[in-house]
């Protein structure tokens, strides 16, 4: 890639940024650069992601992972703790960590070779609490542990939402937030959810519908409240969640 075709795209990236009321400093823009190479380097054999460009990366994984500021505006400076379930090749996750690096945050994947590259990123990016962890949600969500402990649940997992709501709130802690990335409208999806929400001891709180800065790329984040524990029957074991949604 030519070098001011780069520095170019970097250049747009801090402005779209810009649009969140966020500002990188040095180390950060080196950060997410390096993240890029890695991702590129290990995606020539594994399966980590379908967008490769440059730009395309900046956009729709660094950019979208970050736009989580949009509903949770406090998390400058903050010390809560997030966990990232299904987070593949660590969107939302990373990215999370690298705009607001006092989170702690625990990465969530059922795919060994996956958890392997996001402990190389961790690794090289130097990345201070920050864990990846390999396993199911049906199993995790059940380990003392984790279970009920974290502030904030992100995904950007393509599950309907009543699924991705057995996965996450078992995790969140009573008055957290479950927050759910979409990339398209999803009305009769948000509306079919609101049971399992409730069984799961969530409330749905809002929808933030947006497009990314100078884009057309349109998302969507669904938040949702923990407002009482989870019953222990959920989540129910491994494939029931997205073989039969509660509806």
């Amino acid at each position: 890639m030519c070098e001011n075709i780069n520095d170019l795209l970097i250049h747009n990236f801090e402005k779209d940024l810009e649009e969140f009321n966020i500002t990188l400093n040095e180390r950060q823009t080196e950060q997410f650069i390096q993240y890029y190479e890695l991702l590129l380097e290990w995606n020539s054999f594994m399966n980590l992601t379908a967008i490769t460009q440059f730009e395309d990366v900046l956009k729709r994984h660094f950019l979208d992972s970050v736009s989580i500021i949009k509903a949770i505006p406090d998390l400058y400076n903050s010390s809560k703790k997030l966990i990232d379930i299904g987070t593949g090749a660590g969107f939302p996750g990373i990215p999370i960590k690298i705009v607001f690096p006092g989170l702690k945050i625990t990465l969530l994947d059922s795919l060994n070779k996956r958890v392997k590259f996001l402990n190389k990123v961790i690794s090289d990016l130097k990345l201070e609490n920050i864990n990846a962890i390999h396993g199911r949600a049906e199993d995790c969500a059940r380990l003392n542990e984790l279970r009920e402990s974290f502030d904030l649940c992100v995904s950007r997992a393509v599950s309907n939402l009543s699924t991705l709501s057995e996965y996450c709130l078992p995790f969140v802690k009573k008055n957290g937030y479950f927050i759910s990335y979409k990339s398209e409208k999803v009305i009769k999806e948000y509306e079919n959810a609101q049971k399992a929400i409730g069984i799961l001891g969530g409330k749905c709180e809002t929808k933030i519908e947006f497009e990314l800065p100078n884009s057309d790329i349109y998302r969507n984040l669904l938040i949702i409240k923990k407002e009482k524990n989870t019953p222990n029957k959920y989540p129910r074991n491994a494939g029931l969640p997205i073989k039969k949604p509660i509806f």
